[in-house]
């Protein structure tokens, strides 16, 4: 089971550097282009939208937002394009943090913060 999981890492760390790489290239569907984007930006943040050590909620993003972000992004682009992705994806280098993925988070968590604060300051 330890094994299937390794595996199934390194084929989303692979799927998320060919979907950087599809997001760069003119052949990609805009939507799909879109998509490849956030996704990419978000999964190389250094800030989760859920932090980690919130108990079950902080590992939603790691479980499930981001694979089916990948999994809807891969759908909207050409299966022979995207055969092409992964493989130029398994010669390329590791990617850095994204630092526009965490200004993203952290505008959400401003957003959201002024949205609580608003309510509450409203309600008493």
């Amino acid at each position: 089971m330890i094994e299937r999981a390794k595996t199934w890492a390194r084929a989303v760390k692979t799927d998320i550097v060919a979907l950087y790489i599809a997001a760069k290239d003119p052949r990609t569907p805009s939507l799909a282009k879109f998509i490849s984007i956030a996704v990419v930006a978000y999964a190389l943040s250094p800030i989760d939208l859920i932090p980690d050590f919130i108990p079950v909620l902080g590992y939603v993003d790691d479980l499930l937002i981001v694979p089916l972000g990948i999994l809807l992004a891969i759908r909207l682009i050409p299966p022979t394009l995207m055969g092409e992705f992964r493989s130029r994806a398994s010669d390329h280098e590791r990617l850095p943090k994204s630092q526009a993925g965490a200004m993203v988070v952290i505008l959400i968590w401003m957003a959201g913060t002024g949205v609580a604060g608003w309510w509450i300051f409203h309600r008493i």
